[in-house]
């Protein structure tokens, strides 16, 4: 059997042109981006998270809109700025110097030099210079109750992730149901569809974003060889083999916590933070748990926090391995 090749992956995602968010130090072979490129879709906000792009020391970087990038998806944007126009008396001149026409955000994405593919709802194939092959599906659809923003439908709403069994890396905005979706509001945030879709794919890494408090890492393991014929989060997970890699109620100190967990946490985090990201190793068939068709690793990679006064959180890093370019040599 050919040995793969190790590649590393940087995620990170609803970085919404925040100032203070920077990348790593540090090469890697792809660099993703899940969405929520913006904050309220505007033109100068989509030129500073092209500057964090650019900074990123990766020749492969892979971006996809969020529900905040509407002037992306163009029918809402054209909804959006007719509304604007009607109830807020918002001229045409004063929409084109903020938002740009429709397709304007589109074409300053696209036109980057930088290595930067922002890539639509689909699969994608990708010979990296390490020699291996990547193929990805990318989705900026999320379920929302009304879906007035970029690339929603409605919660209850059919969407079709047409997710095949050659993916290694799905790439979505938002989460599948059950696993790194929980709200604030204890609620879970993710979608049906989507997980049943990944269940029946079983790639080696999905990473998104979008529920900010979800942040965090799990390996999960699949029951049995074959997904049931209705996937979800309580029928197809093998819990007893899964495990939570990191969570920010792992790292941040909590008022339930002991005397002795909390400066521990405290000391963790502090650690992390100067290290500026969240790694974990996947490579090796001997040391990695990832294995196509047996464990997936899920990365929530959402930045901005969950509360809107915190600190930006973690970056990922992420080791797995791919199959070599049948044009790379042995």
């Amino acid at each position: 059997m050919q040995q793969g090749i190790k590649t590393t992956f940087l995620l990170l995602s609803d970085t919404h042109a925040k100032n203070g968010v920077r990348a790593p130090d540090l090469p890697v072979d792809v660099a993703i981006h899940c969405g929520d490129l913006t904050d309220g879709s505007k033109i100068h906000e989509f030129e500073t998270t092209l500057a964090l792009l650019r900074s990123i020391q990766a020749p492969l970087k892979i971006v996809i809109a969020g529900n905040h990038d509407f002037t992306l998806d163009d029918p809402i944007y054209q909804d959006k700025a007719d509304t604007a126009r009607r109830l807020f008396s918002i001229t045409p001149e004063l929409m084109k110097k903020e938002y740009g026409n429709p397709g304007d955000a589109h074409r300053l994405i696209s036109q980057e030099p930088e290595g930067i593919y922002f890539l639509v709802e689909g699969t994608h194939y990708f010979r990296l210079s390490n020699g291996a092959d990547l193929t990805v599906y990318t989705s900026p659809f999320t379920p929302s109750i009304e879906a007035d923003w970029g690339f929603q439908y409605k919660r209850g709403d059919n969407h079709d992730f047409a997710i095949h069994s050659n993916v290694d890396v799905v790439i979505t905005h938002g989460p599948p149901k059950g696993i790194l979706d929980m709200t604030n509001s204890r609620q879970r945030g993710g979608c049906e569809q989507l997980f049943a879709a990944v269940a029946r794919a079983r790639p080696l890494l999905h990473c998104f974003g979008h529920i900010h408090e979800g942040w965090g890492g799990k390996l999960v393991a699949w029951r049995g060889t074959e997904p049931s014929e209705n996937p979800s989060h309580f029928t197809d997970i093998d819990n007893g083999a899964s495990s939570v890699i990191e969570t920010l109620a792992t790292i941040e100190p909590r008022q339930r916590d002991s005397a002795e967990t909390k400066p521990e946490k405290e000391c963790r985090l502090r650690s992390l933070m100067e290290q500026g990201y969240r790694s974990t190793s996947h490579c090796s068939q001997d040391e990695s748990p990832a294995r196509k068709g047996q464990t997936t690793l899920f990365v929530n990679a959402a930045i901005q926090s969950g509360d809107e006064d915190g600190r930006p959180q973690l970056p990922w890093v992420v080791d797995i391995e791919l199959p070599r370019s049948t044009d790379a040599g042995l």
